[in-house]
């Protein structure tokens, strides 16, 4: 026979008694590796990858905190290459955002931009600005 309405045990509830207690499941330790690729306006000397490496470490949240990174975030650079190695949920987008402020802060915002060239890294390349004037001068 159902139970009455306004009943205050939900049906389930018997149910619940005879399982057994979950287990944790352990996760993997799951190593996100980012790289940003500064070679072109390292090579013409407007920009130092030194200071792009100083810049991320200082700037990146971890857990909602700056300066956190507590061994799950490390920063380093292979010439003019960054590289970001995360232990935690860090996902490549952020990375992009600390680019684009790096080079707003440098004033370098209106000649590079950040391209996505591989599913894990970033390339910082100048914005093509002589097609668009052959073009115009075709006009």
């Amino acid at each position: 026979r159902p139970p009455a309405r306004g009943c205050a045990r939900p049906l389930l509830s018997s149910f619940a008694h005879n399982m057994a207690p979950a287990k944790k499941i352990q996760k993997k330790k799951v190593v996100k590796k980012f790289a940003i690729d500064c070679s072109q306006p390292v090579d013409d000397g407007i920009m130092d990858a030194a200071s792009f490496e100083k810049f991320l470490l200082d700037k990146i949240k971890v857990n909602g905190k700056v300066g956190n990174l507590a061994d799950l975030v490390t920063v380093s650079r292979e010439k003019a290459k960054v590289i970001v190695s995360a232990e935690t949920d860090f996902s490549k987008r952020y990375l992009k955002y600390l680019s684009k402020k790096y080079l707003k802060k440098q004033q370098l915002r209106d000649w590079l931009h950040v391209i996505a060239n591989k599913k894990d890294s970033y390339e910082l390349r100048y914005y093509n600005i002589h097609d668009n004037e052959a073009d115009e001068d075709e006009d």
